[in-house]
């Protein structure tokens, strides 16, 4: 590994653990609800994460040029939620624009098992071919699409494999209550937690996130669980308490609460 992606991977890994934020849901949902302005959104967030998930439009046109954070920009799309098919992407972005936007990676997503899975793994090998002569590390997304059934240990190792095998430097998945150990031991590269679908409690989010953490995963990939929680930044600082702090759950629900009384006192 030369020493522009070793560079790149230690800002986005310090100390081998992360804590990614995405805002990149608009490339197929549209205004999503507490991303209609993202860069509000993210403000008062930046200083918790490692790394910042972001399409290139949002970013040239909401994200402050002075932000420190590493940013690993999202690549893939073509698709929307009311087209047929969300599996049914291709690259967007060339690497000219990639070394323009000065990433420190980039993200595509794979859809393992759908109609589009030859072109969708084809579009991380070839990614894969031209970032690597750059020194820029790829994020798979191992994506499901609408069809969240999906998310089992089984599949989930099988996704996360073939993309570590096609080159990713790192591969962002869904946790599973059984087996998760088994999905991450079976990667060879990194594997960071995808958040999902919104979850009914903070409580519930700390939960996986300690369990995936105890079973492997080296950080999250989490944004609809922070910046739509009533409390965004209390959420943010108990996560990173569990993942850079090796905070329990107990202790980060401490967090959360202490930080979300002190935000209604403001």
């Amino acid at each position: 590994m030369d020493w522009g992606m070793k560079n790149r991977l230690e800002q986005l890994i310090p100390n081998g653990k992360c804590f990614f934020l995405p805002i990149d849901h608009g490339y197929f949902q549209g205004p999503t609800r507490c991303l209609e302005k993202p860069g509000e959104t993210i403000k008062p967030l930046l200083e918790f994460c490692d790394g910042l998930f972001v399409s290139r439009g949002v970013l040239r046109a909401c994200v402050d040029p002075q932000n420190t954070k590493p940013i690993i920009l999202r690549v893939s799309g073509g698709t929307s939620m009311v087209g047929k098919d969300l599996a049914n992407e291709a690259v967007t972005t060339s690497i000219a624009e990639i070394i323009r936007l000065n990433a420190s990676a980039v993200g595509i997503s794979v859809f393992v098992g759908s109609d589009y899975e030859h072109q969708t793994l084809l579009n991380l090998a070839k990614l894969v071919n031209e970032c690597e002569d750059y020194g820029i590390p790829v994020m798979a997304v191992t994506a499901v699409g609408k069809e969240l059934e999906k998310r089992d240990a089984r599949y989930l190792g099988l996704a996360c494999r073939i993309a570590a095998e096609l080159g990713a430097r790192i591969v962002k998945t869904y946790w599973c209550k059984e087996d998760f150990d088994k999905v991450v031991a079976g990667c060879p590269v990194p594997v960071v937690i995808a958040g999902g679908p919104k979850c009914e409690t903070e409580l519930e989010v700390l939960e996986f996130v300690y369990d995936g953490m105890q079973k492997g995963a080296i950080g999250i990939n989490l944004g609809r669980n922070v910046w739509q929680s009533s409390h965004p930044v209390a959420m943010a600082r108990a996560l990173r308490a569990i993942i850079h702090e090796n905070a329990s759950v107990k202790k980060a629900q401490q967090i959360f609460q202490d930080e979300a009384k002190r935000t209604l006192k403001k």
